[in-house]
């Protein structure tokens, strides 16, 4: 039970099989951490406490299982949210790829720290907090399959604190979107559909990381449209993306 807060609930769940288990930069349990705390996160909400599901294949190695677990624990504890309840259920050998992952993350919007797509206008800035398509790579390069080998770490990191400090500074952010799957370009055809606007990308001014971009001309990818776990995408009030840009670079 939480208690002490009668704000507006917020509550998000999502599944995690990301493969392989084990990446540069990260595994699968802080990736089911970040991704639930950055879902409430970019709604607006500050989040408080996840639960999780695990399904194991039979056999799965418990060395491997503990290690995640610590890492979730890790990550939440970074997070500033508790891990409140759990189930673990195993299947036969064959039925999954070694673990999954599923999370419910809750959270409370803060009445004075209110996101406003409705204001979206002609002239708002597009930004994102760094670099695009780092986590799709790393993923890329660690599977070994295409023979690609980089230095590229997935960007996976739980975004709350940096986003709650946006929102206490700037009030002319319009929306959020957290750009995992599908990534950056895939985010805002979204939020176009959604709320009905066209957003025109400067491509010389979208951070991309020369090894990341490299990658890419390799292997025939849109770094656009690779997965991001641990950047935010915003519209800002044009007057005031100035303001985000100082935050997110100090």
């Amino acid at each position: 039970i939480i208690k002490g807060n009668t704000s507006k609930l917020a509550v998000t769940t999502d599944s995690y099989v990301v493969k392989p288990l084990f990446f540069p930069g990260g595994d699968i349990g802080k990736l089911a951490i970040t991704g639930t705390v950055n879902d409430l996160a970019v709604s607006g909400a500050t989040p408080q406490a996840i639960t999780a599901g695990f399904i194991l294949e039979e056999g799965f190695p418990l060395k491997q299982l503990k290690l995640i677990v610590t890492s979730m624990a890790k990550e939440a504890k970074n997070a500033g949210v508790s891990i409140i309840a759990g189930d673990t259920k195993v299947v036969e050998k064959g039925s999954i790829d070694g673990l999954f992952i599923n999370t419910t993350g809750i959270g409370f919007f803060n009445e004075t720290h209110q996101l406003r797509p409705e204001d979206i206008r002609v002239g708002d800035t597009v930004i994102v907090s760094g670099t695009v398509g780092d986590h799709g790579i790393a993923i890329v390069s660690a599977r070994e399959e295409l023979g690609l080998m980089t230095d590229v770490q997935s960007d996976c990191a739980s975004l709350n604190h940096l986003i709650q400090n946006l929102l206490g500074k700037v009030d002319g952010i319009r929306v959020m979107r957290d750009p995992t799957r599908g990534g950056m370009s895939t985010a805002l055809v979204e939020l176009c559909d959604e709320f009905h606007c066209t957003v025109e990308l400067e491509e010389s001014s979208i951070p991309i990381q020369q090894e990341v971009e490299g990658a890419c001309d390799i292997l025939g990818f849109d770094p656009l449209y690779l997965a991001n776990e641990g950047k935010v995408l915003m519209i800002v009030d044009k007057n005031q993306k100035d303001i985000v840009l100082d935050i997110l670079l100090n």
